[in-house]
């Protein structure tokens, strides 16, 4: 009966969901922020191709 007792106390598992549920949250940062200036960097990049001669 001791062993179920400390089981139910063990953080252990609630520590890995915290942990992944932070991961989610930051990856779901990054691919917003991406999302938001995807198309601004588009731009500048091919502003920046299309200025560049090719080598002869």
């Amino acid at each position: 009966m001791a062993s179920a007792k400390d089981f139910l106390k063990s953080e252990e598992g609630a520590v890995s969901i915290e942990y992944g549920l932070i991961a989610a949250g930051i990856s779901i940062a990054i691919a917003f922020i991406v999302w938001a200036i995807g198309d601004k960097l588009l731009i500048m990049y091919t502003g920046v191709d299309s200025q560049i001669t090719p080598a002869p």
